[in-house]
């Protein structure tokens, strides 16, 4: 089967590297809606970066993270080489290696002192934070942490999520050392930290959003798709690039474009049913909250809606809440299609 290619993410593309350009000075929140292509823009950024930059890239997504040791092992790439106990030694010896990390490099030893201690998220700050100050004399760090929602529960003497807010501005707006960068489709979980850990003037939104119908027909022009299809592809499901390439598929393996999005929209509404019915308890409500979107396409938050439930439906990936213009809207037009055809019947 043939690769589909990354398109067209100039304007983003423009956005991260603007940044990068500049001193670190604030967290940047990557965000937008989910599948709409925000860990492929920053694979194919990481891929693009000059050689004055080091990219860490830790990734959340589909990692269990019960306790403080999974998230250790998930922040830190361990080195089982020799024993080293100068953090300025062990950067300046590792530093010439380094492309593409998944997590940041700490020698065995290191690693087992800041497990055993019992403030550990201190002693793993001090460590990164000397990580970096080596680093930044040749090299500018740049961390990337995707889905960062999935600890956001997590306790350690206190949430864990809001000692690492306030090191990521102690590492950009304090100190200059690296660049942050937090992704999520979760964008209530955006508002809560901006809120709760005092962000204001110490972050940044960078909007990585669907497609829009010009990027959409010039995705589709690329793989043959002739007026009639691109029309019925953003009829189904808009500029959603997970969905766009599931139709490339079929037209490359000669199957019937119409029968796909059919078949898209109907697991799309079988998924709704089922949350209504696993629901019940709360089902008018979800309908009454749905119900909205059978005239419109997104509303205005407004504090009279109901935050737990908003917060539920966000995160079963049927709506979107954009943090910036405080609108919200179906997290696809697919979403939009099944919410419409579900509401006919509830």
């Amino acid at each position: 089967m043939k690769r589909i290619e990354f398109h067209d993410r100039d304007k983003e593309t423009k956005e991260f590297m603007d940044i990068l350009d500049a001193e670190p000075s604030q967290i940047t929140f990557v965000y937008g809606p989910i599948n709409s292509g925000k860990t492929t823009l920053i694979n194919h950024l990481i891929e693009q970066l000059p050689a004055e930059y080091t990219p860490f890239y830790i990734n959340l997504r589909g990692r269990f993270i019960t306790g403080y040791e999974d998230f250790l092992n998930v922040l830190f790439e361990i080195d089982e080489g020799d024993m080293i106990d100068n953090v300025s030694e062990y950067t300046t010896s590792i530093l010439k290696d380094l492309k593409i990390v998944s997590g940041i490099p700490i020698p065995l030893n290191l690693f087992q002192q800041i497990f055993e201690k019992k403030d550990k998220s201190k002693d793993m700050f001090k460590y990164i934070e000397r990580f970096f100050a080596g680093m930044s004399k040749k090299s500018v760090p740049v961390l990337i942490i995707d889905e960062l929602q999935v600890i956001g529960d997590m306790k350690i003497d206190g949430l864990l999520i809001y000692k690492l807010f306030n090191f990521f501005v102690r590492l950009t707006k304090e100190l200059h050392l690296a660049q942050v960068f937090v992704v999520t489709s979760d964008s209530l979980f955006l508002e809560q930290v901006h809120s709760e850990a005092m962000l204001s003037g110490r972050c940044r939104y960078l909007q990585v959003d669907d497609f829009d119908f010009e990027t959409t027909s010039a995705f589709l022009s690329e793989y043959g798709f002739n007026d009639e299809e691109k029309e019925r592809a953003w009829n189904c499901c808009g500029g959603k690039p997970v969905y766009l390439v599931k139709l490339v598929n079929t037209k490359l393996v000669s199957g019937d474009l119409s029968e796909k999005s059919k078949m898209m929209l109907e697991e799309e509404i079988s998924r709704l049913i089922f949350l209504l019915a696993r629901n019940k308890e709360r089902k008018r409500d979800i309908i009454d909250m749905l119900s909205i979107f059978a005239s419109v396409e997104e509303v205005k938050y407004s504090d009279d809606l109901d935050i737990d439930l908003l917060s539920f439906l966000v995160k079963q990936n049927i709506l979107f809440l954009d943090p910036v213009r405080r609108m919200i809207k179906p997290q696809s037009r697919l979403n939009l299609l099944a919410i419409r055809d579900v509401m006919k019947n509830a």
